[in-house]
């Protein structure tokens, strides 16, 4: 059908599901085998293909969005409703972390030597590096604000710099992840406070990777002028996203490295 006569996206015939499909097996199947054969081939494959995958689905969308005009407001509030409930099943992923670590830690069993943290485990300093990262976190989380009033407000070159100093700042905070992880004196298999420690911070590093990635997307289509004031949630969407972020790691921090630790 060329024309219709109602407000709704009925999107075209997509192939990227399913390379995306593929992708991710290959990225899964590809970690098991660097991990046991130390053969990094497969996972290679998988990433390139997630990477071009990303790269063309996204396309499509700023095409539908942006040159066509399929997002209408009626759509709009349909994507909004998607971040909504996409953002609760995040927040829920999360809760299953804290709910292991709460378990482990309020109810400590002999394994652990009936104590908390567990005997020989040498926590970090919640006022080094995790105290810096959490100020880095909610610098960003003020600044990505300022990004957006900015562009509310018409106002180019500010949401431009607030934006990338967000994104500058999501980096420097995985850099310091990165090197806190690589300086930790204990590991993923040493008892279970290794574990709900390395899942539960590294999958909000992975999260904090994604929210990076997101605003970079938003950052370039800001620079080519695909948002306006009035039509603009691609942006929207990736604030939000960087706001759960924030939170989920100031819970993160007073939990797992102050209380915990």
């Amino acid at each position: 059908m060329s024309t219709h006569n109602h407000p709704y996206h009925l999107v075209e015939k997509s192939p990227w599901p399913m390379t995306a499909a593929v992708g991710a097996m290959s990225i899964t199947m590809g970690g098991i085998k660097l991990f046991h054969a130390n053969d990094p081939t497969l996972i290679t494959m998988g990433l390139i293909i997630m990477l071009l995958t990303m790269f063309q689905w996204w396309r499509d969308v700023t095409r539908e969005g942006t040159h066509q005009g399929l997002h209408t407001l009626k759509v709009i509030v349909g994507l909004k409703w998607g971040m909504i409930l996409f953002i609760v099943s995040e927040v829920f992923f999360f809760i299953s972390f804290f709910w292991a670590f709460f378990h482990s830690s309020l109810t400590p069993t002999l394994e652990t030597g009936s104590m908390w943290p567990p005997q020989s485990i040498i926590p970090f300093n919640p006022f080094q590096i995790p105290l810096l990262n959490t100020a880095i976190l909610l610098s960003s989380g003020i600044t990505v604000t300022w990004a957006h009033h900015s562009l509310m407000s018409s106002n180019h070159t500010q949401a431009t710099q607030a934006l990338t100093i967000t994104i500058i700042l999501g980096v420097y905070f995985t850099i310091l992840q990165a090197f806190e992880y690589f300086e930790a004196p204990f590991t993923i298999a040493d008892s279970v406070y290794g574990s709900t420690f390395f899942v539960a911070t590294g999958f909000h590093g992975l999260h904090v990777i994604i929210g990076t990635s997101f605003l970079s997307v938003c950052l370039f289509r800001h620079i080519l002028f695909h948002y306006s004031p009035h039509h603009h949630f691609g942006f929207e969407a990736a604030a939000w996203y960087w706001h759960f972020v924030d939170v989920v790691w100031l819970f993160l921090y007073i939990s797992i490295y102050w209380w915990g630790g």
